[in-house]
């Protein structure tokens, strides 16, 4: 009888566990939508750094400076589609990124 008490509270003490950590949620997991509806202070594409690129969640640092090579040689990048034109960067990058760029 003892040994089913004990095998029960430690059943219904992994079960509560479990239910716990089902219902946790990360608390550093940012989306597009979350990034837009709380004040992130964008970065200016063009006129950025290095350092400024690399901290943007997704990007890296061989994009960023895939980034900054691409305004070298072609100038300026106006908006998120032309950014798709940054070797190694698609549409899901990019919209990923967006929220964190300004264009101007």
């Amino acid at each position: 009888m003892k040994q089913f008490v004990i095998a029960a509270g430690i059943t219904l003490l992994t079960l509560t566990a479990n239910q716990c950590l089902a219902q946790a949620k990360p608390k550093n997991e940012i989306t597009t939508a979350s990034a837009a509806a709380h004040s992130v202070q964008k970065i200016n594409i063009n006129s950025a750094t290095l350092e400024q690129l690399d901290a943007i969640p997704g990007l890296g640092q061989k994009k960023a400076q895939a980034v900054l090579d691409y305004i070298a040689q072609n100038g300026p990048i106006s908006d998120q589609s032309q950014l798709t034109q940054v070797k190694g960067i698609g549409d899901k990058l990019a919209a990923k990124i967006g929220p964190y760029l300004s264009f101007n």
